[in-house]
C-alpha cells in the first residue's frame, strides 16, 4: 500500500458514523490493554455526541474512502489563559494506515477548528506506558507537563461522592 496521504479525506463525524465510532474506540482499548474498562455503547455516543446538546465532537479520517482513524474531542477553557481550548480524550489511527501523517492530520484540524474559535492550547492524556504514543507526541511539540496528574473519580465512587450532602 501506499504511503501516501494525498487521498486521505478528514470530515466530522455524523451519526451514522456511531457504529465506525464506537467499533474503533473498542479496537483502541484492545490496542492499548483496557479493552474491559470501556463500558459505552452506540447508544451512548449517539445520545451524548448527536443529541441536542452535544458532548463531544468527532473527526473521521477516511483513506482511499475507508475508515482509516478518528479524533474525539471537546471543548475546554483555561481561566488562567483566558482562553479557550480542546481537549482530546481518544485519537486512534487504524494498523493498517498508520505511518500515514493520519494522527498528525486529525490533531492539526481539530487545533486549526480550536484557534478558528479563539482557542489557545490543546490537551490531551496518555497512557503513563504508551511509549509509542509519547514518542508521537513529543514529535509533534505536544510536551508532557510536569507540573500536573490527572486525579479521576469514576463508577460507584464518583456516584456516592455526587449523591452525598453538602455539610
Amino acid at each position: 500500500m501506499s504511503t501516501s496521504s494525498t487521498n486521505v479525506l478528514i470530515r466530522p463525524g455524523r451519526i451514522e458514523d456511531v457504529e465506525t465510532i464506537h467499533a474503533a474506540l473498542l479496537r483502541f482499548g484492545a490496542h492499548t490493554g483496557a479493552h474491559q474498562e470501556i463500558t459505552s455503547t452506540p447508544n451512548d455516543l449517539r445520545t451524548y455526541g448527536f443529541g441536542e446538546n452535544p458532548a463531544f465532537s468527532t473527526l473521521i479520517a477516511e483513506a482511499g474512502g475507508e475508515f482509516a482513524g478518528l479524533c474525539l474531542h471537546f471543548p475546554i477553557f483555561s481561566t488562567w489563559m483566558g482562553r479557550p481550548g480542546v481537549y482530546v480524550q481518544d485519537l486512534y489511527v487504524e494498523d493498517r494506515f498508520r505511518g500515514r501523517r493520519i494522527g498528525e492530520r486529525l490533531l492539526r484540524r481539530v487545533a486549526q477548528e480550536c484557534r478558528k474559535d479563539g482557542g489557545a492550547y490543546l490537551r490531551l492524556s496518555v497512557d503513563s506506558d504508551n511509549e509509542t504514543a509519547k514518542a508521537f507526541y513529543e514529535r509533534l511539540g505536544i510536551a508532557w507537563s510536569s507540573h500536573e496528574q490527572v486525579q479521576k473519580i469514576v463508577g460507584d465512587a464518583f456516584f456516592a461522592f455526587a449523591d452525598a450532602p453538602e455539610e
